[in-house]
């Protein structure tokens, strides 16, 4: 975390996690026999084929893959309290969008309970100078899955080089693949529901 968080801050943020609209507009989503159908049939990805292609995030969770970061490599406060994994075994339009359904309400429901159980006064942590000529790899589970950092430092503890291997860089394979013998007109449909980085970065 950037800053501390005061009361006020907290306040505004359990304000913005009350999210009833979009919440009552998206089980409409899934209560409409139309929008259920389009989805149930475009762009199917079986779960042989995603763990042949190295998919992650939602793409390999829609196809009942349980591969999150937070908890192959768990850190910090993921050491003591996990977010369930959300996975659905089709693999298909209709599995991706529900994946992150679900992961948008069990993210709400995560956050809230640590704001529950924030002590009170600074929790910030002071960063402290990167040591010279050392080399780190990070995985972190992003929005839309893994990120991986490979960091080497100078002589001086100043970044010589930062690679980033970002989940689109995986998932446009999957995307390949679950719209074989699929209709032109579903490639706006699965495009979107895979929701990948076009410029490789998702920061």
């Amino acid at each position: 975390m950037g800053f501390d968080l005061d009361p006020g801050g907290v306040a505004e943020l359990r304000q913005r996690l009350a999210f009833r609209d979009a919440a009552d507009a998206i089980e409409l989503l899934w209560n409409t026999s139309s929008v259920r159908a389009r989805f149930e049939n475009a762009g199917p990805l079986t779960r042989e084929t995603a763990l042949a292609l190295g998919l992650v995030g939602v793409a390999a969770r829609a196809c009942g893959i349980e591969r999150d970061v937070r908890h192959e490599f768990p850190h910090g406060i993921y050491q003591f309290v996990q977010i369930p994994v959300s996975t659905f075994p089709t693999g298909n339009v209709f599995a991706r969008a529900y994946v992150r359904w679900l992961e948008i309400q069990r993210s709400v429901a995560f956050i809230r309970e640590q704001l529950d159980a924030l002590p009170e006064g600074p929790v910030q942590s002071e960063l402290k100078a990167l040591p010279p000529h050392a080399a780190v790899v990070s995985l972190v589970e992003g929005w839309r899955g893994e990120i991986c950092h490979v960091v080497l430092t100078d002589s001086n503890g100043r970044f010589a080089t930062d690679k980033i291997v970002d989940p689109s860089f995986h998932n446009w394979a999957g995307l390949a693949m679950a719209l074989r013998d699929q209709q032109i007109s579903d490639f706006p449909l699965c495009n979107k529901s895979f929701n990948l980085s076009y410029c490789g970065h998702d920061l």
